[in-house]
């Protein structure tokens, strides 16, 4: 039973911003647009110096409006994010009012179009649950974007790793070649790889909201046992981080084996337990393509939100973003795909493993 949702396509905020000619054929997803507004916070004690944060502010601008950071300036950005992230815990606590973001893979332009329907950072709190590369031609662009935001606004924006955040999955789905094609070596791929070691793997909204990419583990009975894992590594191949990436919900009770090879399948009687051993109302997720952009599922013990409209430019789904307000009480809003102007033309041959 799926939850009455918001059309966001119909509203007025879609005319905030516009796509400007992309004259260059499509190497840059060129758009204007105030998704980042222009002031400079204050610093206080322990934050960034005025000039760090004017080069955030600079770095912003550049990428709303499609244009990719030097090298230098990726370098510096990940050494910044990673002294953020080590400060955030295996099961980040988010406070609420929070929109919850699924799968983005390198669909920019459809990330930006995500910022037009839930609001300009740092005014909407976001929370993404990974997967921010890969299979969309504008990774590099995309995934700068979501970091930027993470260390200009490390209160306001919230980053986990998805099952593509992986030295070796972007090797084989997009991020590696994308980064060599547009910065001629692999050297941006490892900055960010590198990077992605340190992303928190799970998020928790006001004690009650448990989210995460993929799914439960059946070596994990407690928020405790999340928090104890060690994080700073490569996704291993099996254990409990690989299944908090990887697992799935299913209609079948118990633990499953998986068909993409990682993690499990889990049914309903594994989600309510964990929920109610925890003290949780809800397991929100990403990972899987829904036709909608969201679904309910276990008996509304679990949703799955996926922010990637007409995913890999072909799949024709709408994408949802889920709001989530003080009382905790949430609001889907649907969108989708936002126009495009000289896609590269890409040759690529990859392995059609199930997202």
């Amino acid at each position: 039973m799926m939850e009455d949702s918001v059309d966001a396509t119909s509203t007025s905020v879609s005319s905030i911003g516009s796509s400007s000619d992309d004259s260059s054929g499509g190497a840059s997803p060129q758009m204007g647009g105030g998704v980042i507004p222009p002031s400079i916070a204050t610093a206080g004690n322990g934050m960034p110096s005025e000039k760090t944060y004017h080069d955030l502010e600079a770095w912003l601008m550049k990428l709303s409006n499609g244009i990719p950071l030097a090298e230098t300036e990726v370098k510096s950005l990940c050494d910044l994010a990673r002294e953020t992230l080590l400060n955030e815990s295996n099961v980040q606590p988010v406070p609420a009012p929070v929109t919850v973001c699924g799968d983005i893979h390198g669909q920019w332009h459809d990330l930006m179009e995500l910022f037009r329907i839930g609001g300009s950072a740092p005014d909407t709190n976001y929370l993404f649950m990974g997967d921010y590369v890969d299979r969309g031609y504008y990774s590099v662009e995309t995934v700068t974007m979501l970091v930027c935001l993470k260390v200009r606004y490390p209160d306001r924006v919230f980053v986990l790793r998805g099952n593509h955040e992986s030295r070796q999955i972007t090797q084989v789905y997009g991020f590696y070649d994308e980064c060599v094609r547009k910065y001629g070596s692999a050297n941006v791929w490892k900055m960010f790889t590198d990077l992605f070691d340190y992303f928190p793997l799970t998020a928790l909204v006001e004690h009650s909201i448990f989210c995460l990419h993929g799914g439960l583990s059946p070596s994990i009975d407690t928020l405790d046992h999340v928090r104890q894992l060690d994080r700073v590594q490569e996704v291993p191949h099996e254990g409990p981080m690989c299944d908090l990436l990887w697992s799935d919900p299913d209609d079948r009770n118990g633990w499953g084996i998986s068909p993409r090879g990682a993690g499990f399948t889990f049914g309903v009687d594994i989600s309510q337990q964990f929920n109610e051993r925890n003290g949780l109302g809800l397991v929100s997720r990403a990972h899987q393509l829904v036709m909608d952009g969201y679904n309910w599922s276990h008996e509304k013990s679990v949703v799955t939100i996926f922010s990637a409209p007409n995913y890999c430019y072909r799949c024709g789904n709408q994408a949802a973003i889920m709001e989530v307000d003080e009382n905790l009480q949430k609001t889907f809003l649907q969108f989708d795909p936002a126009p495009r102007r000289g896609e590269p033309h890409i040759g690529r041959k990859t392995p059609e493993y199930f997202l």
